[in-house]
């Protein structure tokens, strides 16, 4: 996965608790990250239906949905699309034994699980949701941390 995943992940938090919408300057400022490569992963997420932007002065990023209805897999699938991460290119097919068709009607074993990895990977972020990250967080970092956040987000 691209850095861009780890970086709209905590931005969904971030916007999670944010109590208006949040310009790209600003979180790239709070995650000491490049806007511009920032920007593209929240025209990503934004393309998802995940997060929208309002414009002029108080303008910015705010989430489309409430926290507990968006999925880590959301935001993946958002940023690295829904292509599976492992293609079966039938390379049993190839070499001096071959593989024949009939022995190829069916995934192999390498390919099986590898899909059954992939599904329960996929299973697994979609288990979690943005508001529970955010819970996380605070279990992780104390019950202040989201109030001195909304305190800089508000900053000028």
């Amino acid at each position: 996965m691209s850095a861009g995943v780890e970086w709209a992940v905590h931005c969904c938090v971030v916007l999670s608790q944010a109590p208006a919408p949040v310009p790209a300057q600003r979180l790239a400022e709070y995650h000491g990250v490049s806007r511009t490569y920032l920007a593209k992963h929240l025209q990503q997420l934004s393309r998802a239906g995940l997060i929208t932007s309002t414009e002029g002065r108080v303008g910015g990023y705010r989430l489309t949905r409430a926290a507990q209805d968006i999925t880590v897999l959301d935001v993946v699938l958002a940023i690295e699309g829904d292509e599976p991460a492992f293609r079966c290119t039938e390379i049993r097919q190839n070499g001096p034994f071959p593989a024949g068709d009939a022995q190829c009607r069916r995934p192999c074993g390498i390919a099986r699980a590898m899909y059954a990895a992939e599904d329960a990977w996929r299973a697994s972020l979609a288990g979690v949701t943005v508001a529970d990250l955010a819970a996380g967080v605070e279990r992780d970092n104390g019950a202040q941390t989201f109030v001195r956040l909304r305190g800089w987000l508000t900053e000028p």
